[in-house]
């Protein structure tokens, strides 16, 4: 079954230069990408007309979302 979560990310924009969904970036990030550099190269986010002024920040906030959640599974032992 499909999540509220994941239905809005299917709709919202990740790059609008590019037209790559949301939910094109949280899959990279799922499948193991950990920076912006390797989830540019994975689905070609950044090299649009803004020049990643746009989808960087939100590519950082999923990021650091990630780590934050990896930190707190170790420290309560999952």
């Amino acid at each position: 079954m499909t999540t509220e979560k994941e239905i809005i990310a299917r709709l919202k924009p990740g790059c609008i230069c590019k037209g790559i969904k949301l939910h094109e970036i949280m899959h990279a990030i799922e499948q193991g990408a950990s920076s912006f550099a390797e989830i540019s190269q994975i689905i070609g986010i950044g090299g649009g007309s803004c020049k990643s002024r746009r989808c960087k920040p939100k590519v950082t906030e999923l990021l650091t979302g990630k780590t934050e959640a990896s930190d707190n599974d170790r420290k309560s032992g999952v």
